[in-house]
């Protein structure tokens, strides 16, 4: 049984002002560690998918379940003031702990209702969130091409060949 999900004042506010004004709300999801060129690029392109642009954090337990027990390199307060800094996004929050089933993530979409579910090229679980998306009415819209060159697990692993 999934327990009641309560989304941060400030989050909830935007998306019930979206839903109000007919903007249409778009929410990125990730890990976001060691923040790079290519989240840059792929927050960017979320960004110009809509009016609104909400991102949401894994938590520091999530990476670790999700990237191994070395993830993440930086705390998730430091991850999300990260992206916050970039002054993409409406609002940054933190994606709930306990975020492993479908209905986890079907409760976290109804409550925000993004039009756009923007992901990269290579997102997992691609159908299951299609699913959740068509289910509220909303879509998901790829509108970033991943880049295999960069990614922080490389950035890592150079900087360990240095050590």
């Amino acid at each position: 049984m999934s327990t009641k999900l309560k989304l941060p004042k400030l989050i909830f506010n935007i998306s019930k002002k979206c839903c109000r004004t007919n903007c249409c709300l778009v929410l990125a999801t990730g890990v976001f560690d060691l923040l790079h060129r290519e989240h840059r690029n792929f927050l960017s392109k979320a960004r110009q998918a809509g009016d609104c642009l909400l991102v949401g954090i894994e938590t520091d337990q999530r990476v670790k379940n999700l990237k191994g027990h070395d993830r993440p390199i930086q705390d998730q307060s430091t991850r999300v003031k990260n992206v916050a800094n970039l002054d993409i996004a409406d609002g940054v929050f933190l994606l709930p702990e306990k975020f492993y089933k479908y209905q986890d993530h079907l409760q976290l979409i109804k409550l925000i209702r993004p039009n756009i579910l923007a992901v990269s090229q290579n997102s997992p679980n691609l159908v299951q969130k299609q699913k959740i998306m068509k289910q509220i009415g909303g879509e998901v819209r790829v509108v970033y091409q991943h880049n295999p060159r960069v990614s922080t697990t490389q950035i890592i692993n150079k900087s360990e060949k240095f050590n």
